[in-house]
C-alpha cells in the first residue's frame, strides 16, 4: 500500500521542478527578446552655427573586442576662431558603461587626454602641449557614465542608445565632459514624435544644469539631427 505522505512529497518536488524549469525558460525567452543596446552605425554630420556651416564630423560606432567602439573626428572653423580638429575614441561595454576614452584637440596647440574607467572612477591623464602630464581621478559611484565631450556630437548618438526606451520617462545619468575635466549629471527624457523641416522623428531631450540639447532620432533610434537652441547650433546627418 502506498504511503500518502511520501506521494505528496514526491508530487510537491515534481511541481517545484516544473515551476523552476518554466521560470528558466521564461528568463531565457526574455533575454532573447531584449534588444542590444548598440547597433552598428557610420555617417557624417554637418554643423551649423546660426544657420551658417562651420564644420563637419565623421563618426563610426562598431563592435570591438567583445564590446563597442565609438569614434569621431570633427573639423571646425567658426568665425573669429582658428581652425580646430577634435578627435575622440570611446570604448564601451555592451550595456553602455565606458571602458576608456581618448581625445585630442589640435588648433594653435595640440592637447589631449587618456581616461580609463573602472568601478565608477575615471582615471584621467591630461597632456597639454608644453606642459608635464597631469593626472586626476573623478569618482562617480556607478560604472554607467555618459561621456559628452565638446564638439563631438556622435556621443549623443551613444547616449540615445544607452537611454532605456523600454522604461522611457525621465532618466538621470552622471556625465563627464573630458575636455573640461568637468563631472556633473544629465537628465534624459523621451519627448515623443517631432517634426523638423517636414521630416518625422522620435524626440529625446538632454538637459544639464545650464544647457538643453534636443535630439531627433529615426525609428531605429539613430541620431539624425541635434539642436542646441540657446547656442543657435544645429547638427544634421548628411
Amino acid at each position: 500500500m502506498s504511503n500518502p505522505v511520501k506521494s505528496k512529497i514526491k508530487s510537491a518536488f515534481a511541481l517545484m521542478g516544473v515551476l523552476a524549469f518554466s521560470s528558466l525558460v521564461s528568463v531565457a525567452s526574455q533575454a532573447q527578446k531584449k534588444a542590444p543596446v548598440f547597433a552598428q552605425d557610420k555617417g557624417k554630420f554637418t554643423i551649423q552655427l546660426d544657420g551658417q556651416t562651420v564644420g563637419h564630423e565623421e563618426f563610426e560606432i562598431s563592435p570591438a573586442a567583445g564590446g563597442w567602439s565609438a569614434q569621431g573626428t570633427t573639423d571646425l572653423k567658426a568665425p573669429d576662431s582658428p581652425a580646430t580638429r577634435v578627435t575622440g575614441m570611446l570604448t564601451l561595454q555592451g550595456d553602455g558603461a565606458p571602458i576608456s576614452y581618448q581625445w585630442t584637440s589640435s588648433a594653435e596647440k595640440t592637447n589631449g587626454a587618456h581616461i580609463v574607467f573602472a568601478n565608477g572612477v575615471a582615471k584621467i591623464t591630461l597632456q597639454m602641449q608644453g606642459a608635464r602630464p597631469f593626472e586626476q581621478d573623478l569618482t562617480f559611484g556607478t560604472p554607467l557614465i555618459a561621456v559628452l565631450d565638446n564638439n563631438l556630437y556622435y556621443q549623443y548618438a551613444v547616449l540615445a542608445r544607452v537611454y532605456d526606451w523600454s522604461k522611457r520617462g525621465t532618466q538621470n545619468l552622471p556625465v563627464l565632459i573630458p575636455q573640461e575635466l568637468t563631472p556633473g549629471s544629465v537628465i534624459v527624457e523621451a519627448t515623443g514624435s517631432a517634426s523638423v523641416k517636414g521630416k518625422s522623428y522620435e524626440g529625446l531631450r538632454v538637459t544639464t544644469s545650464d544647457l538643453e540639447v534636443l535630439l531627433f532620432l529615426d525609428s531605429n533610434h539613430r541620431l539624425m539631427r541635434l539642436e542646441v537652441p540657446a547656442a543657435k547650433v544645429s547638427v544634421a546627418r548628411d
